[in-house]
């Protein structure tokens, strides 16, 4: 057996095609949806997310807010840039770039975010609001990477509904939220978290019908631990150096030989980080779209 490719770049450029058209849509009607970005220093991994954002937007017609503050900005300085985006009619959701300079409260700068313009979808409000909705629509902001996990899955067919889904990881970007979403009723699926305080992950993903690894961890998930015909999704980013180039490069937290026992398996990259992009993209057009009723 060889798994087929969960090709993520492939469908994260449909959901922009498909956003271009809504946002024309919007655009019709006088309404512009803006996506805003937070930097705080210059950190160039930061700043290359960052730009990468807006070129997104660039290509699907939102329009760019930058605000950019000085790596030696003080709480209250980041704390006020915060509060300029949350006021600013023009944006309709947004993101502070993480990581923060050291000294810097950042729960604080997160939980000072409108939760309407929380454009990654993580602001304990909306959060919560994901875990009391388990049966009815939600209209916040999803989480950007679980709800690219979901869409990538569900765009290529593969039944979630009863599912056994293991998770391994426990970090809030997906770990501890994807869990939220999977087992809400219109999903269905059954969701194990396994984490480095788990003493037999075998015994876990061996029985998963879906493994979702997003640990961090090079390689923790194999060929011997995965059960034959499953569905994996690579999440986890680690680098390392390449032996031949001596450059850098990014590795996922699935070993190659599972390719060789999985029916589907989610490429990393290539697999869940264009879908993280796309579903930012989506967050705002859906918020733009919802306040214009």
């Amino acid at each position: 057996m060889t798994a087929q490719k969960l090709d993520g770049t492939a469908t994260a450029a449909a959901i922009k095609a498909e956003l271009t058209t809504r946002v024309a849509a919007l655009a019709a009607r006088g309404v512009v949806p803006g996506l805003g970005t937070l930097l705080v220093g210059d950190s160039p991994a930061s700043r290359s997310y960052v730009n990468g954002k807006h070129k997104d937007c660039a290509e699907v017609g939102i329009a760019s807010i930058r605000a950019e503050l000085p790596a030696d900005a003080s709480q209250a300085d980041i704390e006020a840039a915060v509060q300029r985006l949350n006021d600013d009619p023009a944006c309709t959701g947004y993101i502070v770039q993480l990581p923060l300079p050291q000294g810097i409260d950042q729960n604080r700068v997160l939980e000072l975010i409108d939760p309407d313009k929380d454009a990654d979808g993580l602001h304990p409000t909306n959060l919560g609001r994901l875990v009391l909705r388990v049966n009815d629509p939600v209209t916040s902001p999803l989480p950007c990477t679980p709800a690219g996990i979901i869409e990538l899955l569900e765009r290529y067919g593969v039944p979630l509904q009863g599912a056994d889904v293991v998770v391994v990881g426990r970090g809030v970007t997906v770990g501890r939220s994807i869990g939220l979403l999977l087992t809400r009723r219109e999903v269905n699926a059954t969701v194990t978290l396994t984490h480095t305080g788990t003493v037999d992950l075998a015994e876990h993903t061996r029985n998963a019908d879906v493994v979702i690894a997003a640990a961090g961890v090079p390689g923790v998930v194999t060929a011997e631990i995965v059960k034959p015909g499953a569905v994996v999704v690579d999440v986890g980013v680690s680098r390392e150096l390449d032996a031949v180039t001596g450059k850098s490069r990014v590795v996922g937290d699935v070993h190659p030989n599972v390719w060789d026992v999985a029916s589907w398996v989610s490429p990393n990259p290539g697999g869940v980080g264009p879908m993280t992009r796309a579903m930012l993209l989506s967050n705002v057009v859906r918020t733009a779209e919802l306040q214009a009723g």
